[in-house]
């Protein structure tokens, strides 16, 4: 799986400057630097959010693979909680570090839910 880069996303450029364009026909060459600028923003996933979403994939949230054995899971939870506790943070990235180990718990907590699953 090949993600794409900024510079290569081009659909959010091209949609803004034609937006540029028709907004602002009095000045059609600001109307299209404003919106290749725009689009460019969203090329860049600038408006994406950036909270990971520990049920799409818990195992990338730990930073580990589905092969991964339960010793690895709890130690790479215990690893990261030690990292982000918000204890460690300094004052303006406590909250930060809170929902960063939020994030880990409920990972944590959605492999245990699926690995006690039984197969089929």
């Amino acid at each position: 799986m090949n993600e794409e880069t900024a510079s290569q996303r081009w659909h959010g450029k091209l949609i803004g400057v034609i937006a540029g364009l028709a907004l602002l026909r009095a000045e059609p060459l600001l109307g299209a630097l404003l919106g290749l600028l725009i689009g460019q923003a969203f090329d860049a996933r600038w408006f994406a959010t950036r909270v990971a979403d520990p049920f799409a994939d818990p195992y990338r949230v730990l930073g580990l693979t589905d092969a991964a054995s339960d010793d690895e899971i709890a130690s790479a939870r215990r690893r990261l909680i030690a990292r982000h506790h918000p204890d460690r943070a300094g004052q303006h990235d406590r909250h930060r570090h809170e929902r960063r180990l939020c994030e880990i718990n409920a990972a944590y907590d959605r492999i245990r839910i699926l690995r006690a699953r039984p197969r089929t």
